[in-house]
């Protein structure tokens, strides 16, 4: 394979990605934003949000292709996660190796969001129904040149609920500069770029489109990696209400401010790494916290915390947050090697 080739052709897909995202940015809502939630417990520990987290964790990957290499070849990873109220989300992604400089990943990722009462238009009760979404997904990454890899990730989406359904197809554009001796990684990603194929009743939605931009490292002997991950790049205002503390008195406010959109659009993170057999990790996303604003949201809200094991044949990580005091979120991945387990 022409590396030559490959580096044009990474080159140019990023140089064109954060035009072709602020052309198509538009105000107003999006659909499809279970694509905003990571399948990776590494990354939810770290906020949610994290494109500069370099392992040898195929999980680690979903936010960013550029993160997967040949170093993970023949991992199998599966995620599960208890989401808000009664959804639940689970999959599984597979890695090899592509010759000596790239590597390749396919997977699935299923989303869904417990029973729901239907009714007609005139309030009749007509039974229940389980809303889900599905995302097919595969991924290519190559070593371009130093300590700079290239990556794309193509989604395939199915979205089901009642007797709607939609399609659509999403890609992610990825580059990463790692510096092992500093422990330095720096990450830019186009996420979310496409269209829909099938339309939900004729309503036309747009794709969750962003621009994200990532710095992590370690400093010396000190052994705490810090990340700051910046997101919703395709626009400034994230305006936000807060609700008060639900007494009369109180009114609605909206939240514009300067510093307030500033945080909105910063996830941070801090990783110990003291030893290559286990991790503990903090995150604190500001948008979270905010977008949970009600007068029952407790301290933790917009925290995150992490946990992993690594063990001679398998790896397990655990993250857990609680939004608010009346949802606790959970996740679990397990990572295994197909080589060390046949072997």
């Amino acid at each position: 394979m022409n590396r030559n080739w490959l580096k044009k052709a990474f080159a140019v897909a990023l140089l064109c990605c954060p035009a072709h995202m602020v052309m198509s940015a538009q105000d107003g809502s999006s659909a499809y934003n279970f694509l905003n939630v990571t399948s990776s417990a590494r990354i939810y520990g770290l906020g949610g949000v994290n494109i500069t987290n370099v392992n040898d964790d195929i999980n680690s990957t979903d936010q960013n292709p550029a993160l997967l290499g040949g170093e993970m070849s023949s991992q199998l990873g599966i995620n599960y996660m208890r989401y808000l109220g009664d959804s639940n989300f689970a999959g599984a992604r597979y890695t090899h190796s592509a010759g000596e400089y790239g590597a390749w990943s396919a997977g699935i990722q299923y989303f869904g969001y417990g029973s729901i009462t239907a009714a007609d238009e005139t309030g009749v009760i007509t039974g229940k129904f389980s809303p889900k979404d599905v995302a097919f997904n595969g991924s290519f990454s190559y070593d371009i040149y130093g300590c700079w890899r290239g990556g794309i990730n193509v989604k395939l989406l199915y979205s089901s609920y009642e007797q709607y359904s939609a399609m659509a197809l999403a890609t992610d554009l990825g580059l990463n500069y790692y510096d092992p001796d500093r422990d330095l990684s720096f990450s830019i990603v186009g996420a979310n770029l496409g269209g829909q194929l099938k339309k939900f009743n004729d309503r036309s939605d747009r794709l969750p489109i962003d621009l994200r931009i990532g710095w992590a490292q370690s400093f010396g002997d000190f052994p705490v990696r810090f990340s700051v991950t910046a997101w919703n790049l395709t626009k400034w205002h994230l305006p936000y209400i807060e609700t008060g503390d639900n007494s009369t008195e109180s009114e609605p406010v909206v939240k514009d401010s300067f510093s307030s959109n500033l945080f909105r659009h910063l996830v941070f993170g801090a990783e110990l790494i003291s030893s290559e057999r286990f991790y503990l990790s903090l995150g604190y996303n500001y948008k979270t916290r905010t977008d949970m604003s009600t007068y029952s949201r407790n301290f933790l809200s917009g925290f995150s915390l992490g946990a992993g094991l690594n063990a001679r044949r398998f790896n397990v990580s655990l993250a857990l947050a609680q939004p608010h005091t009346g949802a606790t979120t959970f996740m679990l991945n397990l990572t295994l090697n197909i080589n060390d387990i046949l072997h």
